[in-house]
């Protein structure tokens, strides 16, 4: 699993201006089955998505698409995770 968190480098102005295109981004790759969970980070500068594991080279293809990252907005951290623990009802990530 992967945990990708977003920076914001740009004012929420500029952010907010390519929000449209980053929700259509994002329902994309839950679709696929790439992204599990992801949302704002509170305040908010930015963002952190779960990503399945798998193709590290594939997730960083997509993120490179996201269009913040195109727009300039927003960098990316990726760290990748097992998950050995979870709490009751979410015993699934730990098989991503």
């Amino acid at each position: 699993m992967y945990i990708v968190s977003l920076t914001y480098i740009r004012p929420l102005e500029e952010v907010d201006a390519l929000m449209d295109p980053h929700m259509a981004w994002l329902k994309k790759h839950y679709a696929s089955g790439l992204f599990v969970a992801s949302g704002r980070q509170v305040p908010r500068k930015g963002g952190v998505i779960l990503a399945r594991s798998g193709d590290r080279e594939a997730l960083e293809a997509a993120l490179a698409r996201d269009p913040f990252v195109q727009g300039g907005v927003a960098r990316l951290d990726v760290t990748e995770f097992v998950p050995s623990m979870t709490a009751l009802g979410v015993e699934v990530l730990r098989t991503f």
